[in-house]
């Protein structure tokens, strides 16, 4: 694994089986691995998945599976794992003229009523303005695109909020937040861990360490984990995603390579 920061800087992680607790794969289409999860069980792989499924106009996601597509996807998944294995993430929240606070209380009401029975938990967090994904947004503005970078400054953000707490609680699906800078347990929404050890426990029996990761944001709650993640790798060209500097750049890593991006020494 590269460091994202200096690719000169290699490391090597062992993905033998009895050195690996779990896996927690992120993802917005399970559809290309869904067939080799019973070899993964086979070999004594415990794992979840954080699934991202939004259903945001194309202008904001241009490659990313269609809506209907993705929520057959989930509930498949949910079907073969258990939905308690399967974490829906509706994030990042983005607000702009095309996807406004009304949107998202329609949206998340119909993809909760879609979802229901198929998970236990849903994640949000607002969108992180980076520098990359504001040009990135910039740009789209020549498109009719305009977005407010912070929300929570709005009138209207407690409204949705509440709404979005009580909604899940009627399909009786649990919300927590993401390393979110601005306090939601106000409106009945925790702080939540996606590398959650409590989650662990409770799906796998198995304990493991309650520390919290350093490598991460301040308000992460992750605890400590490898991420064997590359940036410049995903193909679905979300305009909100700090992840890709490049379409171009994702469109031509190397499937086959162990990094995704080449081959290393080390």
């Amino acid at each position: 694994m590269p460091n994202p920061f200096n690719p000169r800087q290699v490391t090597r992680v062992s993905l033998e089986p009895n050195d690996v607790d779990v896996i927690v794969f992120w993802t917005r289409n399970a559809d290309p691995i869904m067939a080799y999860l019973p070899e993964l069980d086979a070999k004594g792989y415990r794992y979840y998945f954080l699934y991202t499924l939004t259903g945001y106009p194309r202008i904001l996601e241009p490659h990313a599976p269609a809506t209907d597509q993705a929520i057959d996807t989930f509930r498949r998944l949910a079907q073969v794992i258990g939905c308690e294995r399967v974490i829906w993430r509706y994030d990042p929240i983005v607000i702009s003229n095309l996807t406004p606070f009304e949107y998202h209380i329609e949206n998340f009401e119909r993809l909760c009523a879609a979802l229901r029975g198929f998970t236990r938990r849903v994640i949000i967090s607002l969108m992180d303005v980076y520098k990359s994904v504001m040009l990135r947004l910039d740009r789209l503005s020549s498109e009719g695109l305009e977005y407010i970078a912070e929300p929570q400054l709005e009138p209207q953000f407690a409204e949705m909020m509440h709404y979005i707490a009580q909604t899940a609680q009627r399909y009786g699906i649990e919300v927590t937040s993401c390393a979110e800078d601005v306090d939601l347990t106000k409106f009945g929404i925790r702080r939540g861990k996606c590398i959650d050890d409590e989650l662990i426990r409770n799906l796998f029996a198995i304990d493991v360490t309650r520390e919290k990761d350093p490598g991460q944001r301040p308000n992460c709650r992750c605890v400590v984990s490898k991420d064997i993640g590359v940036y410049d790798t995903c193909r679905h060209g979300c305009a909100y995603c700090y992840a890709t500097s490049s379409g171009s750049r994702a469109l031509s890593h190397d499937p086959d390579s162990p990094s995704l991006i080449g081959y290393y020494d080390c």
